[in-house]
């Protein structure tokens, strides 16, 4: 018994699609908590809780997603006053760097921002950390991409992390 040619066709035409799909499927998100924008590879899901930012309490909001075992988030945490969320940015750096064992981060700033690179692990598997702290008014922000060494070229995780505007 043979497929009739139209069928064939489709079925053809639907596994070209599926082979082309991309693996990231960039889209404006907007906080809701804080006033930022920013272009996520897929659909974020968020998530408020109470955090510790170097001694002082505060409401940290997260929206991220995971591509293929690579994270990319942003979380953002409203201080009493700005000099705070400056203490609450290093906070933040110092924890990712901290969470995955990084010895040798590699650290820089730009356009306001502290920026970081680093290799560390989480469990036994080898990953790379991207990230971007920067506090704007009482509000402290990171913006970060966490994932196994090479699984993410440095351009899709510059096209997150230069796309985090502060609105």
């Amino acid at each position: 018994m043979t497929a009739p040619l139209p069928l064939l066709a489709a079925l053809l035409a639907a596994a070209t699609l599926t082979a082309c799909s991309p693996k990231f499927d960039w889209r404006d998100y907007r906080g809701s908590q804080a006033p930022y924008a920013v272009l996520f590879p897929g659909k974020p899901a968020t998530h408020t809780r109470s955090v510790d930012l170097g001694g002082q309490t505060a409401s940290m909001t997260m929206a991220a997603t995971d591509i293929d075992g690579t994270v990319f988030a942003v979380g953002s945490a409203e201080l009493a006053d700005a000099e705070r969320a400056q203490l609450a940015v290093q906070a933040m750096k110092a924890a990712m760097v901290r969470n995955i064992g990084a010895t040798r981060p590699v650290e820089s700033t730009r356009d306001g921002a502290f920026e970081v690179e680093a290799r560390g692990a989480r469990g036994s598997q080898q990953v790379t950390l991207r990230g971007r702290f920067l506090a704007r008014g009482k509000r402290a922000y990171q913006v970060i991409v966490i994932g196994p060494d090479n699984a993410v070229s440095r351009e899709d995780a510059e096209t997150f992390l230069r796309s985090f505007k502060v609105n």
